[in-house]
């Protein structure tokens, strides 16, 4: 068990490494290619090449430095919890049907032993919650007392990785704003120019308006993939947590159905036997 789940950490940091890489590289691609926008039909040959994405935010300057830190941060935030919300992590096959073999055998202390071994969701809260099974009660087994210990490790395991996924929804309301302060900058230091100088011209006021604009659409292009990532990440660990109280409840029938197996055939009706 622990030698799979040391290859399992050792593929979670090659996966990280890939994954950034990749974005990475995405990253500058964006920032680097031409402007999707369209160009003046009747351009003669002594033109200037189209200004690139990345010259524009050059062209911000200071302003797009908290916006690239947001989409590091983003990037970054998205490839930690898809390494951590995987099914090996919170409910391996193996151990589940490890387990579900003890508890339907009515090996308690197997089970717990077992479970105490993997440091993966579902161990953990069987080696929290099992303890808690009242062999003395065969009616329930002390189920109530189980699943509040369940509880427990619920709220006080949740928390921790609801904190790194909320990180994105963070990202994903304050980059907006970002990019709407650079905006407003922007645009101030429009008027302040059409103030001093008396009239608009437009290559004074281009740098100003290039600031308002690239910050807006950064901000944008930051906060839509981190909401969307932020209620992906959310309904997948939902779903993992889930799956790993419903084999919890699967194995506490298992061992219920074994206990109370001669008084669940004692109630059989003479006329349904075969």
């Amino acid at each position: 068990m622990k030698t799979s789940f040391l290859q399992s950490q050792a593929q979670s940091r090659r996966q990280f490494f890939l994954w950034s890489l990749l974005l990475t590289v995405i990253g500058f691609l964006f920032y680097s290619a031409p402007e999707l926008l369209a160009q003046d039909a009747a351009a003669d040959a002594e033109e200037e090449a189209p200004a690139t994405m990345f010259d524009n935010v050059k062209q911000a300057g200071i302003w797009m430095v908290p916006l690239i830190i947001a989409s590091i941060a983003m990037v970054a935030l998205i490839v930690y919890n898809f390494i951590q919300l995987t099914a090996s992590k919170f409910k391996p096959e193996d151990l589940k049907m490890a387990l579900l073999d003890h508890m339907a055998n009515c090996r308690v202390v197997s089970a717990i032993e077992v479970a105490s071994t993997s440091p993966t969701y579902l161990g953990r809260m069987l080696a929290s919650a099992l303890p808690h099974v009242d062999a003395t009660d065969p009616d329930t087994l002390g189920r109530e007392e189980v699943e509040d210990a369940v509880a427990e490790f619920t709220i006080r395991e949740n928390r921790n990785h609801m904190t790194w996924i909320g990180y994105l929804g963070v990202i994903g309301q304050i980059a907006p704003m970002l990019g709407l302060l650079g905006t407003v900058v922007g645009m101030m230091g429009a008027f302040n120019k059409i103030g001093a100088q008396g009239q608009a011209d437009p290559s004074a006021l281009a740098e100003n308006i290039g600031l308002a604009m690239v910050t807006t659409a950064s901000g944008l292009i930051i906060a839509i993939p981190s909401v969307f990532f932020f209620f992906f990440l959310r309904n997948r660990f939902n779903g993992l947590v889930a799956a790993c109280h419903q084999d919890m409840a699967d194995m506490l029938d298992a061992s219920h159905q074994a206990v109370n197996a001669d008084q669940a055939m004692a109630k059989v009706p003479e006329g349904l036997q075969a």
